[in-house]
């Protein structure tokens, strides 16, 4: 299976400095959380990641290689950055025949991620007539399309209910026991505890904390560091 690893990752835009030396490692088998306050640096560590944006200096791989480097990325990586992003006018299932198609991956598959998710009576309508949280299931579904040996997905609890909630943590879990790779973005500490082995805690550009979760909860690291991270960011001493 494919680990991600991140090295000395460097990204500025313009004079600002959103990304500083950071480094950390997602084994197969594990969730790994990225957690930190919105601006932190998640998103532009995420996009780097996933041949987005182009990085100042270090690397960021799967499995040894970039992203732009996959023969079949869609079967090596699943992403959900932005469930927005989708097409109003098409159906659920119209969406997934399209990347489906595009990733040459079989038609029968668009049909069992959408039970897989749960998405399958609301396959037929529209995407404008999606609450968040069926965007965010059918974002989901995309990522899963290829069967991929990672996901990578940033804030994906976002519209979902408890009930949703619960099942999103059972999908990972379940994905990281048969020996995939989730790297999870987030900027709600309960929401990654719940399903994370593992934790990079981000703050202002740079990583402030790093190891397995049981550790960081142990010996209260994690709780101080996070608050610092939220204070500091919002410009309070």
């Amino acid at each position: 299976m494919t680990a991600i690893r991140i090295e000395g990752l460097h990204k500025s835009y313009g004079g600002f400095e959103a990304v500083h030396d950071v480094g950390f490692t997602a084994r197969p088998g594990s969730v790994v959380g990225l957690l930190g306050p919105n601006g932190a640096g998640k998103s532009t560590t995420l996009h780097v990641l996933l041949g987005l944006a182009a990085a100042d200096a270090g690397s960021a791989t799967f499995g040894g290689r970039p992203y732009a480097d996959l023969e079949h990325p869609s079967r090596v990586v699943g992403a959900l950055l932005d469930a927005g992003g989708l097409h109003p006018g098409r159906t659920g299932r119209d969406h997934l025949r399209v990347l489906a198609t595009a990733a040459r991956l079989p038609a029968r598959r668009v049909d069992e991620v959408l039970d897989l998710v749960g998405m399958t009576p609301a396959a037929q309508r529209r995407v404008r007539t999606y609450s968040l949280g069926m965007k965010q299931r059918l974002g989901i579904a995309a990522a899963l399309l290829g069967r991929p040996e990672v996901l990578v997905l940033d804030e994906p609890a976002n519209g979902l209910d408890p009930a949703g909630m619960r099942w999103l943590r059972e999908l990972l879990r379940s994905f990281a026991a048969d020996g995939g790779t989730v790297l999870l973005a987030s900027h709600v500490l309960a929401e990654v505890a719940q399903v994370a082995d593992a934790l990079v805690v981000v703050g202002q550009g740079r990583v402030v904390a790093d190891g397995p979760l049981d550790d960081l909860v142990a010996d209260r690291s994690l709780e101080d560091v996070y608050l610092d991270v939220t204070a500091t960011t919002e410009g309070v001493r």
